[in-house]
């Protein structure tokens, strides 16, 4: 009797068991199957003003109409990107909570001792946006340079160096910078700031010398003849400007940095949702309107699938862990 009784004692715990599984799966299902049915927030870890944000707030819009639901952007700004970072990455996997992630998070692995998220392992990847080209740029009223060479030989013989911002410790614009210093031994003070915005206006007003920052933020200004581009950083030239010559062409052979900009959730965030947002964000990014306005802001369309974006980021984190490790851009 002892052994029947307790046989069935585990037999009813088990079918518990099964039943809460089966009940919490359905759940998940029936979430899944009627998701979006409320708002959708796209944290943006910058401030307002700058690319991560302007992108961000053109395929919100785009996103909101093929959901049916308002995308909302909010600003989340600091340490590097991190903060918004950790924020999504915390928040409840139900697709209602998004990043717009960049390159900046793979370097940050490397750059910050120790984060309360694992980007690789706490984010899913959903769909790459744009790659936007980074430009060295100056204000000539208080930088008096034509050339990379002319700036090189300018930031020689000026006391301490010459500044250049960066949208924080451990982004893209923070490595070029470094990296930029290490190749041409020209001195260089760095500093930081949390996002595009603060920095443009510093740089307009002559607070800080030069800056490596995204196309999107600079172009206008650009055009308009405020600021002289001397470089890109990408590999080949812009559409932008086309003009303008690349690193490497001005002679740091094998510079290469850009900064692409895309679309994360929480790690746990059910597959369907996942499936979904790649797919209809992906039809945004092809589609001729869109790629409309990524051309006025000189930045280039991305695509490629969860899969591949993933990959892409394993790789990018791993290229950059070495050039951090090389140029000793740990930050505690």
């Amino acid at each position: 009797m002892g052994i029947t009784a307790l046989g069935k004692r585990r037999a009813l715990a088990a079918a518990m068991v099964f039943a809460f599984v089966a009940t919490a799966a359905s759940a998940t299902a029936y979430a899944a199957d009627n998701w979006p049915d409320h708002a959708i927030t796209l944290v943006v870890p910058f401030p307002t003003g700058g690319t991560t944000d302007v992108l961000a707030r053109a395929l919100g819009d785009q996103l909101s109409r093929t959901l049916g639901q308002p995308v909302i952007v909010e600003n989340r700004p600091g340490a590097g990107a991190t903060i918004g970072a950790d924020y999504v990455a915390k928040s409840k996997p139900e697709g209602y909570v998004l990043l717009m992630g960049a390159v900046h998070h793979t370097i940050a692995t490397s750059v910050y001792k120790s984060l309360n998220y694992d980007f690789q392992k706490d984010l899913a990847a959903i769909a790459p946006i744009a790659m936007v080209p980074n430009v060295l740029t100056i204000n000539p009223t208080y930088t008096p340079a034509k050339t990379v060479a002319e700036l090189v030989a300018l930031a020689k013989k000026t006391p301490n160096g010459l500044s250049y911002g960066s949208n924080g410790f451990g982004t893209a614009q923070h490595l070029i910078g470094t990296q930029f210093q290490a190749q041409t031994g020209a001195p260089l003070l760095h500093v930081p700031y949390k996002g595009s915005g603060p920095l443009t206006t510093d740089l307009m007003g002559g607070q800080v010398a030069m800056s490596f920052d995204t196309m999107t933020t600079v172009l206008p200004q650009i055009k308009a003849g405020k600021l002289r581009a001397l470089a890109v950083t990408t590999g080949t030239r812009s559409k932008a400007l086309p003009d303008v010559p690349t690193l490497a062409e001005a002679g740091l052979p094998g510079f290469d940095i850009g900064t692409w900009f895309g679309v994360f959730a929480p790690a746990a965030t059910p597959k369907p949702v996942l499936d979904k947002l790649s797919t209809d964000i992906s039809r945004i990014t092809a589609s001729a309107d869109f790629r409309q306005k990524l051309d006025a802001a000189g930045a280039e369309p991305m695509s490629a699938t969860p899969a591949e974006f993933a990959q892409r980021i394993d790789a990018e984190t791993k290229k950059f862990a070495k050039l951090v490790k090389e140029n000793d851009l740990k930050v505690e």
